[in-house]
């Protein structure tokens, strides 16, 4: 997946030229120990770069014009040393095209009780200087994370660690292309959206080819290729026999994988990030993509069935997000609902199409009949997924602004086998219970598409739809829907008087 150490955020720090040289030398020699003491932090993934201290309207501005256009930086993170009047920051920060983190902390962790003064004092200004530049950032509407604490606390490097993730997913929508094959699916409302008011607002353009495009780049895939990816799927997989080679359905393992090589192809071609498809539109293809969709997910493409492609985007970014950390990011869909009194549970699948990333152990490669798009048995992947926490998480169009809507769930692992269900599957318990979780999802309008995350966490969401200005709505262990109605209704009532 990406690498985010190739990614800077840089550490600005402000002051101003009121306390002279020798103070300002203590300021410079602080900043560079803690910018060095976040770089070296395990828990934080990007690269953390020091920058000198800003004093000035134009040297705030001269650092704001150059993160903007420097391909590898992602963010910054400002903190105020000394005191650092936050007028001087108004150019800058309306320049300002990168997301910011706010970190308020201060170089000692306890006060010197018996030496402490005046001097001590002036150099020692973070409570109160950082309070200046809030209220600006606050003034001009600016989102960011604040992160509160000393700069060794494993809280505050957990929250840093956080934002520089959404940061690094964020940073990826920029320019990102993504491609539908065929169009939505026919009459469904909630995975379609304004794909124009997408690219002025995340970043990403998303384009359509027939069909016949992509017959095309599969068709052009030779035998070698295709004896190479299957070959390799025996290995990785616990492959059924019948698609073995030498097996009754062995033709139909190798039409897969001339699938998945086309796909590659055409996507690697076209610099594309993430693709949909939909089973209504297949002209020239022999199966819908299965286990192609399933293993190019774990390569890091974002991915959603039937035309959705804002859930396709999604993916992509939480994949990003995720980079490195155990546990995956895929395609999800609620699917149906055990009602148990004792045991509710929400049972997870798609078709065909959930990564192999969140699989428990080796997945198997089986084909079975698909009773939608006419066309022949398509192979995948089939297997459970871990017992544990995870978040479902669903962008929708709201009409006058994207909304997203992140679920707290706790999975579990199956009490009973599954024999008959061909797919990839998970069970999981919504937050705060069953009923509640899934009348709140209703009531926000979330989509039956959503990305499964097992790495990320709401915190990480919401560090993200901060950056990206849309509206957040979570569902977790303290949601009531007394409350959440209200957060609805407040939500609609802001959207409207902010228009613009």
């Amino acid at each position: 997946m990406t690498d985010l150490k190739k990614f800077e955020v840089w550490f600005v720090t402000g002051s101003q030229d009121l306390y002279g040289e020798e103070t300002l030398k203590q300021v410079a020699a602080h900043s560079e120990e803690i910018a060095a003491f976040l770089n070296n932090a395990s828990q934080i993934p990007v690269r953390v770069v020091f920058k000198p201290t800003v004093k000035s309207t134009e040297e705030i501005f001269a650092i704001c014009q150059e993160a903007n256009v420097a391909p590898n930086v992602i963010g910054i993170i400002t903190w105020m040393h000394t005191f650092s009047p936050a007028k001087m920051w108004i150019t800058g920060l309306r320049a300002l095209q990168k997301p910011i983190a706010h970190l308020h902390t201060q170089y000692n962790r306890d006060i010197p009780w018996a030496t402490i003064d005046m001097d001590f004092m002036n150099l020692n200004q973070s409570a109160h200087g950082d309070r200046e530049t809030g209220f600006m950032m606050s003034r001009m509407k600016i989102n960011r994370k604040v992160v509160v604490g000393h700069w060794q606390d494993p809280e505050v490097l957990d929250q840093l660690n956080g934002w520089a993730r959404a940061a690094a997913g964020w940073n990826d929508w920029q320019g990102a292309r993504f491609v539908r094959f065929g169009d939505n699916m026919r009459y469904v409302a909630v995975t379609d959206g304004d794909k124009v008011e997408a690219e002025l607002k995340f970043g990403f353009s998303v384009n359509t080819h027939g069909i016949g495009d992509l017959v095309a780049v599969i068709n052009q895939i030779s035998d070698a290729e295709v004896d190479q990816l299957t070959a390799e799927y025996e290995a990785r997989y616990a492959v059924v026999d019948v698609l073995r080679k030498g097996g009754a359905r062995y033709s139909s393992l190798r039409d897969a994988a001339k699938i998945e090589l086309g796909l590659k192809a055409f996507l690697e071609a076209g610099n594309y990030k993430g693709f949909s498809d939909t089973f209504e539109d297949l002209h020239g293809m022999k199966q819908l993509p299965g286990i192609a969709a399933q293993r190019l997910m774990n390569q890091g493409y974002g991915f959603a069935g039937e035309g959705d492609w804002k859930t396709a985007a999604l993916v992509r970014a939480m994949k990003v997000m995720g980079s490195g950390l155990k546990g995956g990011n895929a395609f999800m869909e609620d699917y149906t609902y055990h009602f148990d009194p004792s045991n509710p549970l929400v049972l997870g699948s798609h078709m065909l199409e959930i990564c192999e990333s969140i699989a428990d152990g080796q997945a198997k490669c089986e084909i079975h009949p698909l009773g939608i798009g006419g066309k022949e048995d398509p192979v995948r992947l089939v297997f459970n997924v871990a017992a544990g926490p995870a978040i479902n998480a669903s962008m929708v169009d709201m009409g006058n602004r994207f909304r997203l809507i992140v679920n707290e769930v706790e999975a579990v692992a199956p009490e009973n086998d599954l024999p008959k269900l061909p797919v990839a599957r998970v069970l999981w318990k919504p937050y705060p219970d069953m009923k509640t979780g899934c009348a709140a999802w209703i009531l926000a309008g979330g989509a039956h598409h959503t990305c499964y995350s097992q790495n990320l966490t709401s915190e990480h969401m919401e560090a993200f739809s901060d950056m990206a200005g849309v509206e957040y709505v979570k569902i977790g262990k303290n949601t009531d829907l007394y409350s959440l109605k209200n957060e609805l209704r407040w939500s609609d009532v802001y959207y409207q008087i902010n228009k613009a």
